[in-house]
């Protein structure tokens, strides 16, 4: 029986979710990868490299900022985690550190990724540069042309970046294309950028993201006296940086967690990428988890004016949580998300990711009492979507 939310099985399931649902050509690698992760990345060797590149590289610790024209607004103490302030402006590159680091141990030399805004393939591309590591990233067609900024910079640090033009050639069809391409090249590292995936993968990733949390407890002691907020807040496609977000209150009960999903043009729009409303249990990308698929089994198409929540599933372990009510979904529009972005820009002086904006659009619709705590991870920058900004806000 497992004792926390974070414990998974001896076939990597978070309770009814997760598993690894992989080619009998692959379950070695996935086999190799969890017996690394737990043999070289609980090292004194591992922590302290992996901790000096998170300071020196990555610019870690992010600050925890007090966002005092907000908490006016929404009469409560907010907070804003900001992750959009590391080297290459997402909370990604925790993640990709801690793999990359982990390939090389492994003897890996060429990585794959997928991507979806372009900010796991951004932080890839980084990192394998910085490693002198070969490096090719899968993103569908349609968001290599909305995040066209992105696509420039994985190319200019020397990643080569392959379109998926399958599906509705987002990122569920980039990840398709990884998949492949990691069958027909099983000596390749197949770095994951969400929670998502076979096991090990999300247990991994959420280890490697749980760096956020850790720095909340601390960061919040200090300016609080208190280390654990009354609710998280952040934004999940497949989780990764709710997961980190999470990670160390997933078991004190005391906390309410928030998990925001893109609802696209609304729930019932037929446009929607809200799934743990939408989805039920299936298999995506090689684990058992919520998804949203039709009578069929069929995958159904998302849709979210977001690349990074423009995906059809979430974690395993977020299914879970969500699933046993320890976390609490809540659906944000398109329309919701862009008019968060300009308050936080027009009332803080930061433009957020459109995937942190849906986080920020929670704080309209929970119930708030005036001496809680918030804290909202602001999981990216926005620099990324200025063009959808300037479509969407012409008479700025």
């Amino acid at each position: 029986m497992n004792t926390s939310y974070l414990d998974t099985d001896s076939l990597g399931f978070y309770g009814e979710f997760g598993g690894a649902y992989v080619p009998e050509l692959l379950r070695p690698n996935v086999e190799e990868l969890d017996a690394a992760f737990n043999s070289y990345c609980f090292t004194e060797a591992f922590e302290t490299e992996y901790a000096n590149l998170l300071r020196d590289f990555v610019g870690r610790p992010t600050p925890l900022y007090y966002a005092g024209r907000l908490s006016d607004k929404y009469a409560a103490h907010i907070y804003l985690k900001r992750e959009d302030l590391c080297h290459t402006g997402a909370h990604k590159v925790n993640n990709t550190v801690g793999q990359i680091l982990l390939a090389k141990h492994m003897g890996k030399t060429d990585i794959i990724a997928e991507t979806g805004a372009g900010q796991h393939g951004v932080a890839t591309a980084t990192v394998c540069a910085l490693m002198g590591l070969n490096c090719i990233v899968y993103m569908g067609e349609k968001d290599i042309e909305r995040q066209a900024p992105n696509v420039q910079r994985m190319k200019m640090l020397g990643a080569e970046v392959r379109p998926a033009t399958s599906g509705s050639k987002t990122l569920k069809d980039a990840t398709n294309e990884a998949i492949r391409h990691w069958i027909n090249h099983p000596d390749s590292y197949y770095l994951i950028g969400s929670v998502v995936g076979p096991a090990p993968y999300p247990k991994i990733v959420a280890y490697f993201q749980s760096v956020i949390s850790k720095e909340i407890e601390k960061q919040l002691f200090e300016k609080t006296g208190k280390s654990a907020p009354d609710k998280v807040v952040a934004c999940v496609g497949g989780g990764s940086n709710a997961a980190g977000a999470f990670y160390q209150f997933y078991d004190n009960p005391d906390v309410e967690l928030i998990a925001v999903e893109a609802a696209g043009h609304g729930i019932d729009s037929g446009k929607s990428a809200a799934t743990s409303v939408l989805g039920t249990p299936g298999v995506l990308h090689g684990s058992l988890t919520l998804l949203m698929q039709d009578a069929d089994g069929q995958v159904t198409e998302p849709h979210s004016i977001s690349a990074g929540l423009d995906y059809p599933g979430i974690g395993p372990l977020h299914a879970h949580t969500i699933a046993t009510g320890r976390a609490k979904a809540i659906p944000i529009t398109d329309d919701e998300a862009l008019q968060s972005a300009l308050e936080l820009s027009q009332l803080e002086g930061i433009i957020p990711a459109l995937e942190s904006a849906h986080a920020l659009s929670a704080l309209a619709k929970i119930e708030l009492k005036k001496n809680d705590v918030i804290v909202v991870n602001l999981s990216g920058r926005g620099d990324k979507d200025m063009n959808t900004y300037m479509e969407k806000f012409p008479n700025l």
